[in-house]
């Protein structure tokens, strides 16, 4: 049976937690992203995320980001490799501090948005985030973008990897992410998101702004939690799989969900 990891990055938005919309995706995916103190998220925040995530099953990940909460980590910034291996260092640590007081192990860690975005194309960000989270363990898994120079550097550090696509997002030709500066950069319709995750996980690809597919090989799918109707995105993503024969499992579990 074919497996995938269905992820989230969540613990962002105070609101979503109030509402009752981070309970409902976290019905839905298998792994969460816990923002960690960068672009968002505090000891609070991350507390009540990972005690969330434990009484559905979701993997518990680390998601630090630049820490520049006024444009919530999406402003590329031009700082030293070694200010980025310090700031995931500190954040990494932090959330796995919260998380061992929850009774929780952190299995992998993925950069947030502009870090991420820039680590993909850029092996000296890269790899100044593999150094951070190398400070503080090397026995997790990195999640990074399919096909990006990212994967092979936390490969050369040591670490287990992720490949990583979403089914929220349209892609450029070369394999990037469509900037969300565009209109089409997202795909906030259920049924497109669920097309899409199924692509993904039997191995076909992903869509362009053209409407083409490229190919992709991935590990682990993406929703945001922050796009409009999350929830019911990932309630079709999840269906959608299932209905595929697609086993949705979190990264480094067992088969217990």
């Amino acid at each position: 049976m074919r497996r995938i990891d269905l992820n989230c990055d969540m613990g962002e938005l105070p609101e979503m937690l109030a509402d009752g919309t981070q309970e409902a995706l976290l019905h839905f995916v298998t792994s969460a992203n816990v923002a960690s103190g960068g672009h968002a998220g505090d000891a609070a925040m991350m507390r009540a995320t990972i005690e969330q995530a434990l009484r559905h099953g979701v993997a518990v990940g680390a998601h630090p980001g630049y820490e520049d909460r006024e444009n919530f980590g999406r402003l590329e910034l031009a700082l030293a490799p070694e200010a980025i291996r310090d700031s995931v260092y500190r954040q990494v640590a932090e959330l796995a501090e919260v998380a061992e007081k929850c009774g929780a192990q952190v299995a992998h860690v993925k950069a947030h948005g502009a870090l991420y975005n820039q680590a993909a194309r850029d092996r000296e960000v890269a790899r100044a985030v593999a150094e951070g989270v190398q400070r503080w363990r090397r026995d997790v898994v990195m999640v990074g973008l399919a096909g990006s120079v990212m994967l092979e550097e936390f490969r050369a550090a040591g670490f287990h990897v992720a490949a990583e696509a979403f089914a929220d997002r349209r892609y450029e030709k070369d394999g990037s992410l469509r900037a969300r500066k565009f209109r089409d950069a997202l795909l906030d319709k259920p049924e497109a998101a669920a097309a899409q995750a199924v692509r993904i996980a039997e191995g076909s690809g992903v869509l362009t702004r053209e409407d083409e597919v490229v190919p992709v090989d991935a590990q682990t799918i993406c929703i945001h939690g922050d796009t409009p109707g999350a929830a019911s995105i990932a309630e079709a993503v999840r269906k959608r799989l299932e209905e595929s024969g697609i086993k949705v499992i979190g990264l480094g579990m067992s088969d217990r969900k």
